[in-house]
């Protein structure tokens, strides 16, 4: 890298710890700041940051020094004094994708992972298999690999490697999916999150006309429309015969699924351990893709075997007092209503906590979402709601949880608001009996883990005193 130091503004983010950690293992001296730091949350990330030669400051502006690039995420607003301080000195400014689309498209060889659901999980999973058949990939993921993770790096959301193979999840959100040129451009599916429909067609079609090779889901209605506009797209699906690498024969199980792959004249049996056919599907754009990048089936097939998951992503906490909780990021129509599929189909009620990402997303996709949690859950579940994470600044809050509750009880389910997550979870604790299961649903909210960890540690507690 030609510039020697950065300061990350956000370092704490889900995207921004990652490429701190890649721009770190590049030599830069990197510092940075955080809100949750200066307010005393998530420790143990923030020694992480530190244990890396990571320098970290009070969100104040007094970290910023001459001579450093300031690196901010989307949540990071222009008032904020870091970056007051660094227009003060004059300081080059990229946004987070800015600086992430110039290592990836600087890298010979890179893929990247786009689509409404799953870009998380398949860059984990491209990155797993690449790292098993020992071709040593820079990762950058937006989520704790757990295959990666070790007493040394808790927090695996970065695998460091050659930086001449690079592969990376990248977001349509803010546009900035137009900044990547990759080698292999991935899209698993389209549908309403960030943007209106129409955007995400063209922000996506030009993400695949940008690459060299693009993987599609044709599975995916929108992406089969988008892969019909470039004759060279290699398609993966399980139900579509035009297919160039096809799954057949699948099979769900509680703890992961099977299914037989077929691409080019050769077939291999697939066994995951992750569950549900969004999986499945995300295991087929993996496999197509390291394809792409010459990396045979007969090494690739059996490495994603070994594919542990991602935490957050449908992640069993534990059991306790014969009521287990999972910890899940699911927060959009798609990701909410792939979760609850694999979810109902397992035995136990499930008692829902959702937690919105913020008011903007439920005055964008609250009626969507409030269908696919009516549709989502069976007679008897349970979905709880508190109050959507709210980080400041003005925004429209005319819809928030109260009104999301209501949208799905109109729409045939069993919702209700509960302002304060604390009393959320004396009320789970309060319903929960042996043989249910507790799900924490939500985004932009790391805390959501440790709420998750706690509701199991007082099941344990429960289950010690019942037995005492």
């Amino acid at each position: 890298m030609n510039q020697s130091s950065y300061f990350f503004c956000g370092i704490g983010g889900s995207g921004m710890l990652p490429l701190a950690c890649i721009v770190r293992s590049a030599g830069a001296g990197v510092a940075g700041s955080d809100r949750s730091l200066d307010a005393g949350r998530l420790a143990a990330k923030f020694d992480y940051l530190r244990s890396l030669g990571i320098q970290l400051h009070p969100q104040d502006g007094s970290g910023v020094a001459e001579g450093s690039v300031l690196v901010t995420s989307a949540a990071v607003e222009d008032t904020i004094p870091d970056v007051a301080r660094a227009r003060e000195l004059g300081l080059q400014h990229l946004t987070r994708p800015q600086l992430l689309a110039r290592l990836l498209n600087a890298a010979s060889r890179s893929v990247a992972v786009g689509g409404t659901s799953g870009k998380s999980t398949v860059t984990g999973m491209i990155g797993w298999i690449l790292s098993a058949c020992h071709r040593q990939p820079t990762v950058m993921n937006g989520a704790v690999m757990k295959n990666f993770v070790a007493p040394s790096s808790p927090f695996a959301s970065a695998l460091v490697g050659d930086p001449e193979l690079f592969v990376s999840e990248v977001d349509e959100s803010d546009g900035s999916i137009a900044l990547y040129r990759p080698e292999v451009a991935v899209l698993n599916n389209v549908s309403l999150d960030h943007k209106e429909m129409d955007e995400l067609r063209a922000l996506f079609a030009g993400f695949l006309g940008s690459a060299d090779t693009a993987v599609v889901n044709l599975d995916d209605p929108e992406t089969r429309l988008l892969a019909e506009q470039l004759p060279g797209a290699v398609g993966y699906g399980f139900d579509s015969p035009g297919a160039e690498v096809s799954g057949r024969n699948l099979q769900l199980a509680a703890d992961g699924a099977s299914f037989t792959l077929t691409a080019g004249g050769e077939s291999h049996e697939v066994t995951l351990q992750v569950p549900g056919r969004h999986n499945a599907s995300n295991a087929l754009a993996a496999l197509a893709a390291v394809r792409a990048l010459g990396v045979p089936l007969a090494e690739a097939a059996p490495a994603i075997g070994r594919f542990t998951g991602l935490k957050r992503r449908l992640e069993t906490v534990g059991t306790a007092a014969g009521v287990t909780v999972i910890d899940d990021f699911a927060h959009n129509p798609d990701k909410i209503a792939a979760s609850l599929a694999t979810l109902t189909g397992q035995p136990g009620r499930l008692l829902l906590f959702f937690q919105p990402h913020g008011y903007g997303p439920l005055a964008k996709m609250g009626d969507e979402l409030a269908a696919t949690f009516a549709a989502g859950l069976r007679p008897g579940d349970l979905l709880l709601l508190s109050d959507p994470v709210y980080q400041g600044g003005t925004v429209d809050r005319s819809r928030g949880s109260d009104w999301l509750a209501a949208a799905v009880r109109a729409a045939g389910g069993d919702a209700e608001h509960i302002p304060d997550r604390s009393a959320v979870g004396d009320r789970l604790l309060a319903e929960a009996t042996q043989g249910d299961r507790i799900a924490i649903l939500g985004a932009r909210d790391d805390t959501l883990s440790e709420f998750a960890a706690e509701l199991l540690i007082r099941l344990d507690v429960r289950a010690e005193t019942s037995s005492a």
